[in-house]
């Protein structure tokens, strides 16, 4: 019986080197189905169930419960950025790539990823849900179709648009259009992802105030958007609404620039200052200690305490800004 286990099914747990064809072998021809992944980004343990028995695949011999009330304390001390040309694309769940963009992770505290996938069409995945705490969505290129729980039926995700993905809500990737991207941040970094067998999607009730862990679900169409003045001088934001729905425990704003004077410096003292260049260029001063150049398609995550303005804007300027808890 595997550790931890005491009292359920006993599984039966098999170490990998080649993970995917073991989940291959065991699904498309042992007639196991799947019960969860986990990390979806870059698997390393599966758990099947089929003929009387759970089979655990892990790909190491030591693996960490991924358990989403466990938080360690965030570390602080340095500014992380990520270049698109800064690391490869790795196979994730269900055929996705994935590029990380919180090397280190914030010591598992978060995880943001740029998913790809390559070919349009149908996608190969299941109803599921995921155990965290947090979890964004947003479209960056392209389109894919979705479907949640007790949100109607199924809709497009369009470039710009994103989705509030609320605690354990289950939900299923339908299909996507060739090349399509989106940005996914979530908290803890490691949390597992199970397989919902039993619910078939869409439901047949439809629930749009319900809640999921005490969030609502929030699908934001950037067509429909209002821009408003930022709280910051120098940009102009659309709300997604996430604060709202989570309580004041996160908060997704797009911004773009209204023009190319420096940005007053700030700081913030939030467990979590994302900021993802969706397009054009701008330079990241902090305090005394130097400044980065960031282009589209880059990232970084801002220390709380750390004093830090955006400089030399470019006119097409527009970023995709997380922050938790709201406010921040």
């Amino acid at each position: 019986m595997h550790p931890g286990h005491e009292g359920r099914e006993a599984e039966i747990v098999l170490y990998c080197e080649k993970l995917d064809a073991a989940l291959s072998l065991f699904t498309e021809r042992l007639g196991f189905r799947l019960e969860s992944i986990f990390p979806a980004d870059d698997p390393e343990v599966v758990v099947l169930s089929g003929h009387g028995a759970r089979i655990r695949l892990e790909r190491h011999a030591a693996v960490a419960s991924a358990d989403p009330a466990v938080l360690q304390p965030a570390d602080r001390s340095l500014l992380v950025t990520r270049r698109i040309g800064d690391d490869a694309w790795v196979q994730g769940r269900a055929g996705m790539l994935y590029r990380d963009l919180i090397p280190g992770r914030l010591t598992g505290r978060f995880i943001a990823s740029h998913i790809r996938i390559p070919d349009g069409g149908p996608v190969p995945d299941y109803v599921h849900f995921h155990k965290v705490r947090f979890q964004l969505i947003y479209c960056r290129r392209g389109w894919v179709r979705v479907v949640y729980e007790d949100q109607g039926p199924p809709f497009v995700l369009r470039a710009g648009d994103c989705v509030l993905q609320a605690p354990e809500i289950r939900h299923r990737v339908l299909e996507s259009s060739a090349g399509m991207e989106v940005i996914e941040i979530g908290a803890p970094a490691r949390h597992e992802t199970l397989a919902d067998h039993d619910l078939q999607l869409p439901t047949a009730t439809e629930r749009r105030d319900r809640t999921f862990g005490g969030q609502r679900f929030v699908r934001h169409e950037a067509a429909a958007a209002t821009w408003r003045p930022w709280r910051v001088d120098g940009f102009e934001a659309r709300d997604t609404g996430i604060a709202e729905a989570t309580g004041g425990a996160a908060e997704v704003h797009v911004l773009r620039a209204t023009g190319s004077r420096p940005t007053p410096a700030q700081r913030h003292d939030g467990e979590l200052l994302f900021v993802f260049l969706l397009s054009g260029a701008a330079t990241l001063r902090y305090g005394d200690l130097g400044e980065e150049r960031l282009g589209e398609d880059d990232g970084c995550v801002v220390p709380a305490g750390l004093e830090h303005a955006w400089t030399d804007a470019s006119a097409d300027l527009e970023l995709l800004r997380v922050a938790l808890p709201a406010g921040r």
